[in-house]
């Protein structure tokens, strides 16, 4: 115990001492930083990224892996935020004077303290064994405080635009009253400033090899040298010298960030953005962390700078938030009236997005918004936002607001950093608890929506509709990484003992409609996705490491839950979003093919059939192909192939699929036009549910030609025989014949393909009678098409 209070006591100092050694090198940072020019420094930063570019394009394969990961963009990133600091900090001294002494000197502090940085908040989270994260605690703060200083704009740039278009359109008329443009203009704006960042530099070199072939073009026509005739080159291509002159600011005086220059924004709304030089008054103030990474800087508050008369982005990574906050901010400030209509319209806005921006993986879903349900406990009405209800599948989402996660600094203050993040996620795990509890409460039960004072009875819902069941807290703001390490919190357990609560940001929504662009490749995701919720200890960073971890590994849960029991305390997963990351950097990222999981033609074929047809089931038969395995999916393909071929020659065949522990699956497989001989379909897949461990199947039929069409797929149900009576003995006698073909279900093992005979003198059915599927619908609803 001696030992303990002393190595704790020991921690303590050496945090103190870095501390007090961050503060150091900020302030000699400073010190560097306000006696240069502005746009001379920028250039010079800017320019070490395209050095680095033009060297690695120059070299060869073994000389990259040499030189080992390259990390000059999240450097030059942390560089950035600190010269925004400053430049927000000092106002602008009489001289300055630019030095390449002193930039390198710079760059090797801004090195120098991310180390520190890193290694204080290792020291400063160690001794915390307990908090408002339980026994984890100190891992999270740990995470907590290194994402703070390392993470910089984990977004996307090209998806700027597309952001703000959606979270602006809801306050489109008060930002033209107020700015003179709308939420179209203010999105292009963004997404013009982020292309500047991202792409300026290779267009400021383009721009300037034209111009100078331009030149050279024109020196050559006069038969003189280029010396001689410049001046009157120059003359007569007034434009195209204007253009070469602001490339030559863009490439070595900081241009890119020139967003006065490189956008359309009117100067108000700049204004509210950015700083003036010198206006803030407390990223250097007295007291802990002065200067360092741990403060709150000031981009996190307004991202653009004021330099002359133009307004600058110097740091383009938290253009999205802080530009987002800022200018809702500054709205209101302005037109203080419309508090009332904008905090309606941005809780209309934040509760439809889930629906809104997934429609296409939501299609005809029953979206039910401002769900009123009398709560059986409080005997008060309570409300949902948003109902979900598509096949099988709930969504419950609740939508809040997160701008205190995004700002407050988890080491000046982690309890507060934490406060807000729990503010965030306890109160839409509450509001989703209360509604599962009220859906456990009876068989089925009535929801309302209010309607002038009154509550009306809008819909009624069955718990056991549904497989899946998902409670998720969504934000317009993204307060990654604890996002992903809100399951960690005592609180937060898997609701009604097995449905875990997912936390998501508008952000995040965004980039999985582009790469699950099914609906049956969402559902499995987010299946996946909640399961891995559901596992404490277990820990991908954000989102998107989420998704990158789900194309590469699939079942990233079942991984996770084996890594688990091989006695780690807590597993971690990093660098999981790889591939989605640089699915956006190419210049035609729009149309280049996205990572995506691997599945052989025949069983896209057959998911395709199932979402085409999408009668009810479909979502389960979806979910269980996809949870199959590399293997498992070829060996799945490679018997559709082998009795889909033989079609022509039959107008049916079946097998059985599937394993011990779960409900199997009997598949039909029928040749496309001809007459489904129902009796014979229920009757064989009432014997094959006669001979399942599990005593129950579910069926399959696939409509298909011997060629490869799929035409539809659907879920039927299969009735299980309890006692053999005279009329069932075939059932009966059929199943111990099926035994003796297949022994065991396990997957990868297949009964002997049936050959269907042609159906003959089969009763006709009317389009009014019910189907012979037993499904309870109509003939001309279900398999009458």
């Amino acid at each position: 115990m001696i030992q303990n209070r002393a190595d704790e006591e020991k921690r303590k100092e050496v945090a103190a001492s870095l501390m007090k050694d961050m503060e150091a090198t900020a302030a000699r940072m400073r010190e560097l930083i306000v006696c240069m020019p502005p746009h001379d420094l920028l250039g010079y930063i800017y320019a070490q990224r395209m050095m680095k570019a033009m060297s690695e394009k120059n070299a060869t394969k073994e000389e990259r892996e040499a030189q080992g990961p390259d990390d000059l963009i999240n450097q030059n990133q942390f560089l950035f935020e600190y010269i925004h600091a400053v430049l927000a900090t000092d106002p602008a001294p009489d001289k300055v004077e630019f030095s390449e002494e002193k930039c390198a000197e710079l760059l090797e502090l801004s090195s120098k303290l991310r180390e520190q940085a890193m290694f204080y908040a290792m020291a400063s989270s160690a001794d915390q064994k307990d908090g408002a994260f339980g026994p984890n605690t100190a891992d999270i703060e740990f995470h907590a405080k290194s994402s703070w200083v390392l993470l910089r704009g984990n977004r996307y740039q090209v998806l700027e635009g597309e952001f703000y278009r959606y979270v602006l359109e809801p306050h489109d008329e008060a930002l033209k009253e107020i700015y003179g443009v709308g939420a179209m203009e203010i999105a292009a704006g963004f997404q013009a400033m982020a292309d500047a960042a991202r792409t300026g530099q290779a267009f400021a070199i383009e721009e300037i090899m034209n111009q100078f072939q331009a030149a050279h073009a024109f020196a050559a026509a006069k038969a003189k040298p280029l010396e001689e005739v410049m001046e009157e080159w120059v003359a007569e291509n007034k434009d195209q010298s204007k253009a070469a002159g602001q490339a030559m600011e863009d490439l070595f005086r900081g241009g890119v960030a020139n967003v006065s220059r490189h956008t359309d924004l009117p100067q108000e709304l700049l204004a509210d953005l950015a700083y003036e030089r010198g206006e803030d008054k407390e990223f250097f103030a007295a007291g802990d962390h002065s200067g360092t990474p741990y403060r709150t800087l000031p981009v996190r508050k307004k991202p653009l700078i004021k330099l002359g008369s133009d307004y600058f982005a110097v740091d383009p990574c938290f253009t999205r938030d802080a530009g987002y906050r800022a200018l809702l901010f500054n709205l209101l400030q302005r037109k203080p009236v419309y508090k009332v209509q904008f905090n309606e319209r941005q809780k209309a806005m934040s509760e439809a997005a889930f629906a809104d921006i997934l429609s296409t993986q939501l299609p005809g879903a029953k979206v039910l918004q401002e769900v009123y349900y009398k709560d059986p406990v409080s005997k008060q009405w309570s409300e949902n936002d948003t109902l979900i209800l598509i096949d099988d599948v709930l969504y419950l989402v609740e939508a809040k607001a997160g701008a205190a996660a995004t700002i407050a600094s988890p080491a000046s203050d982690f309890g507060r950093h934490a406060q807000s993040v729990q503010d965030l996620v306890i109160k839409a795990y509450k509001q989703c608890e209360r509604f599962f509890n009220y859906l456990n409460t009876a068989d089925e039960v009535p929801l309302f929506h209010l309607i002038d004072g009154k509550h009306v009875e809008c819909a009624r819902v069955r718990r056991a509709d549904y497989r899946v069941m998902l409670p998720i807290g969504l934000t317009v703001e993204s307060f990654s990484p604890l996002s992903a390490f809100c399951k960690e919190l005592p609180d937060i357990v898997p609701l009604l003992g097995k449905h875990a609560f997912i936390s998501l940001s508008i952000d995040d929504l965004f980039v999985l409609r582009r790469f699950l662009p099914t609906p049956g490749e969402f559902t499995h995701y987010m299946e996946v996705r909640q399961a891995v919720a559901g596992l404490r200890r277990a820990h991908l960073f954000d989102e998107l490491d989420h998704l990158g971890a789900y194309l590469k590994k699939n079942r990233v849960d079942i991984e996770l839950t084996e890594q688990l029991k091989k006695d780690a305390d807590f597993v971690v997963w990093d660098g999981m979003s790889f591939d989605v990351d640089r699915s956006f950097e190419g210049e035609n990222w729009e149309t280049d093919p996205r990572p995506t999981q691997e599945y052989p033609d025949e069983m896209l074929k057959l998911l395709g059939a199932l979402d085409a047809t999408r009668k009810a089931g479909w979502l389960r038969a979806d979910s269980y192909l996809r949870n199959l395995g590399s293997e498992g999916r070829k060996e799945f393909a490679a018997m559709l192939v082998e009795l889909r071929r033989s079609l022509n020659q039959h107008d049916g065949r079946y097998f059985i699929y599937g394993q011990e522990a779960e409900t199997p699956f009997f598949i039909w497989l029928h040749r496309s036009g001809g007459i489904i001989d129902w009796k014979k379909v229920n009757d064989k897949a009432s014997s094959a549910a006669l001979m399942t461990p599990t005593g129950t199947v579910t069926g399959l039929m696939i409509e298909t030609t011997a060629g490869g069409t799929y035409k539809a797929a659907s879920t039927f149900p299969v009735t299980r025989h309890t006692n053999r009576t005279e009329a069932n003995a075939h059932i009966f006698d059929e199943a111990e014949r099926i035994k003796q073909r297949a022994k065991n279900f396990v997957r990868g093992q297949k009964a002997a393909p049936q050959k269907i005979q042609p159906a003959v003198g089969l009763p006709k059915v009317g389009r009014n009678d019910p189907c012979p599927c037993k499904s309870g619908l109509k003939y001309k609803k279900c398999h009458g098409r």
